[in-house]
């Protein structure tokens, strides 16, 4: 919203004139003196260098103006974390971000072979893993997913299984081995958690997704290779909305598509461009 305070008699409307580098790019009025729902995704573009101007539209003469600003849509910038390296906090081609309940972030440091988990603000406070084939170790994690117990799920992709740590590392189980089987995998990416703790995985070399109970039973499988529709070519990337329809990223077949919890097939959208 804009607001202002006028400072004489308003003889009719408002005007809101926006500019842009002083050329005027949109304008309106209103009868509320005071206070204007600006629409700015109707017809303003990103950038910088705008301005508002207010004034009383029978004479134009200007109530105010405002400072320069920056128009997001949508999003603004808050802060980073992160450069290239192997101590703590640097990282070696992160692959994927989860956060837990309390707001903590937990970033698969693939090359690295490890989980770094910080604060909302970037703050280090803790890694677990390192390169290797033994329980808590890793070659080249790629997915990571929290549930509602601040459990961590971790996708082991060249050891080809899912590791299960507490938020603070500790190893908790896991399961997989190479292959096609149910409950098998063959280099696995994306991973998600439903509200009821169900497990699913971007098998992604075997153009499939798996679903578990949290404990790594192997619930159902669904997909095969192929461009139809519920067909995968490089599944990649998977998530899970609140009521518990499962979305993937198809990736090359260049589309998402969508499916319920026991893997039916509800539609697609994209195409490669």
């Amino acid at each position: 919203d804009i607001t202002w305070t006028s400072t004489g008699f308003i003889s009719y409307n408002v005007d809101i004139d926006v500019y842009k580098g002083g050329i005027l790019t949109g304008y309106d009025t209103t009868v509320n003196d005071g206070i204007y729902p600006w629409p700015v995704d109707s017809f303003f573009v990103e950038g910088t260098d705008y301005k508002v101007r207010i004034s009383d539209e029978s004479d134009s003469s200007i109530y105010g103006e405002s400072g320069v600003f920056t128009i997001n849509q949508g999003y603004e910038y808050v802060s980073q974390w992160g450069s290239y390296g192997t101590g703590n906090g640097l990282l070696d081609d992160p692959c994927d971000v989860a956060v837990d309940s309390s707001g903590n972030v937990y970033v698969v440091d693939s090359n690295n072979h490890r989980v770094q988990k910080f604060d909302s603000n970037g703050v280090y406070l803790g890694q677990w893993g390192n390169n290797g084939t033994a329980n808590g170790q890793f070659a080249f994690p790629y997915g990571v997913a929290v549930d509602s117990s601040n459990t961590v799920y971790v996708t082991d992709y060249d050891n080809h299984r899912v590791q299960k740590f507490d938020s603070n590392g500790f190893y908790l189980g896991q399961w997989g081995s190479n292959g096609t089987l149910p409950g098998q995998f063959t280099y696995p990416q994306g991973i998600a958690v439903d509200s009821s703790g169900y497990v699913y995985v971007a098998d992604t070399g075997n153009d499939r997704i798996q679903k578990f109970n949290s404990s790594g039973t192997w619930i159902l499988t669904w997909g095969s290779s192929g461009i139809a529709g519920g067909q995968f070519n490089h599944p990649n990337a998977i998530a899970v909305d609140s009521s518990g329809n499962v979305y993937v990223a198809d990736t090359s077949n260049h589309r998402i598509q969508k499916f319920s919890s026991i893997g039916s097939y509800l539609g697609q959208w994209g195409s490669t461009g």
